[in-house]
């Protein structure tokens, strides 16, 4: 048991997993942004204090923090990842490590797994400290619920790190993949949404729209953005999403958006990318 327990440690995947984690967790702004998802939930639950009777629920909270997370996360996971590999080819490490008896996979899988060792532990410490906190103010809390929003959020956090991951071995200088990471931010956040957006407008009548009546083409197209395969996810798991709709647009998705496909596709985007960041820095000159 201590021997297979202490082969894994010493695997190189294990070894660069480990340097990423401490070097990522000794920066100030992981630890902030940590305590910033915690406050964050709680401000959002408490702020409904002000409105109603006492505290939102955690299904309330959820659909509130949605568009934060859709904002930050995303953010979060490019900073962590654009430089992974272009950063330490800038500075020379690179060409120590790849003279070592490692594999270009090992190098890939280990950035991978520490960096996202980082991102889990930020998302699940920020709003698992929110959730004890709601928790003891707000009875009955559907916790399953929460776990099911922490685990979602997790998975586009990985979709956006392993993104930025090819965008660091894609590039030769920081500047550039810094630069690629932020368009594609912008692109997914804000550029695509409309696009479809117009493609919704252009082929169903507006009050359609409005009355929830989108065809099933739209929802289907929907499907190549992430951050609204996502939304999905969430939103079929959590009650309180559904019912903060109330008086918006109701969101009526057809039969074929489940829980399991929302999550198949997040893990291609998260496989695909690992992959595609592979086969680039295999070919990459060091």
């Amino acid at each position: 048991m201590n021997t297979t327990f202490e082969k894994i440690l010493k695997n190189p995947v294990s070894i660069i997993a480990r340097k990423e984690i401490m070097d990522n967790v000794r920066n100030f702004w992981i630890i902030l942004i940590t305590i910033i998802f915690a406050i964050l939930t709680v401000a959002m639950s408490a702020f409904g204090a002000y409105f109603s009777e006492g505290w939102q629920d955690l299904g309330m909270t959820i659909a509130l923090m949605m568009s934060i997370v859709q904002l930050l996360v995303p953010i979060i996971a490019l900073m962590l990842g654009y430089a992974a590999i272009v950063g330490e080819i800038e500075k020379g490490s690179m060409n120590t490590l790849v003279s070592l008896p490692v594999k270009r996979i090992e190098i890939i899988l280990g950035k991978f797994l520490g960096l996202g060792i980082v991102l889990t532990f930020s998302i699940v410490v920020g709003f698992g400290i929110a959730g004890i906190i709601i928790g003891i103010m707000v009875p009955d809390v559907n916790y399953i619920e929460y776990l099911i929003f922490i685990a979602a959020t997790v998975l586009v956090g990985l979709v956006y790190l392993n993104v930025a991951l090819f965008f660091s071995t894609l590039f030769k200088k920081r500047s550039t993949a810094l630069g690629g990471a932020i368009f594609l931010w912008f692109f997914f956040n804000m550029i695509l949404p409309v696009i479809l957006m117009g493609i919704a407008f252009a082929g169903a009548a507006f009050s359609d729209i409005l009355e929830g009546t989108v065809p099933e083409w739209y929802y289907g197209i929907q499907l190549i953005n992430p951050m609204s395969v996502y939304s999905a996810l969430v939103t079929l798991n959590v009650e309180g999403v559904l019912s903060s709709a109330s008086g918006a647009v109701q969101i009526q998705y057809p039969s074929f958006y489940t829980t399991w496909l929302m999550v198949l596709i997040l893990f291609v985007w998260i496989v695909g990318f690992l992959l595609l960041s592979y086969q680039r820095f295999n070919k990459k000159d060091i």
